[in-house]
This record gives C-alpha cells, sequence and structure tokens, in this order.
C-alpha cells in the first residue's frame, strides 16, 4: 500500500518538530487511533536514523581522506609541521 505525498510531508512536519502546537496535538490523536499512520510515523523515523548512520560514516571516510592527503603526502610536510607545533604548545 503506497503512502499519499501529503502523509508523508504531514509525518515530515511532525517528526521534524516544523508542525504548529495544535496539529501535531491533532496529528498525535490520529496515531493513536490509525495503528497504520503509527507505523508510517515509526519507519519514517527509522529510515531518517539510518540516513544520519550513512551521513555519519559518509563524513568519516571523508575526513580521514583530506587527514591522509594533509598528513602523509611529502609536498605538505611544512603543513603537517605547523600543525604538530600548535599542539605541542597548546
Amino acid at each position: 500500500m503506497r503512502i499519499s505525498l501529503n502523509n508523508i510531508c504531514e509525518i515530515e512536519r511532525y517528526v521534524d518538530g516544523t508542525m504548529e502546537q495544535h496539529e501535531a496535538i491533532l496529528f498525535e490523536a490520529r496515531i493513536q487511533k490509525d495503528s497504520l499512520l503509527r507505523m508510517n510515523v515509526l519507519l519514517h523515523k527509522k529510515v531518517l536514523a539510518l540516513v544520519r548512520i550513512y551521513h555519519r560514516k559518509k563524513l568519516k571516510m571523508e575526513l580521514e581522506e583530506v587527514h591522509n592527503r594533509l598528513f602523509n603526502d611529502p609536498n605538505k610536510f611544512t603543513f603537517r609541521e605547523s600543525v604538530m607545533r600548535i599542539f605541542r604548545n597548546g
């Protein structure tokens, strides 16, 4: 069964906290009443959590790549020494 675009937008607003307070109260009542809506909200939260984990891992890999380029490249010796000096003196 497909979830409508309107429902997705409404769930997104609820989950990210941009829904007006009175709307959120009504939406929470609908969640309690409608098991399919409750499941869709839960799944939406799980998808967002997975996306955050994926992006964290991707960012970590990109940072490690930059670190390796800056600290393992012989042409960047002066930069590396400048950074190391800051942390030795800090």
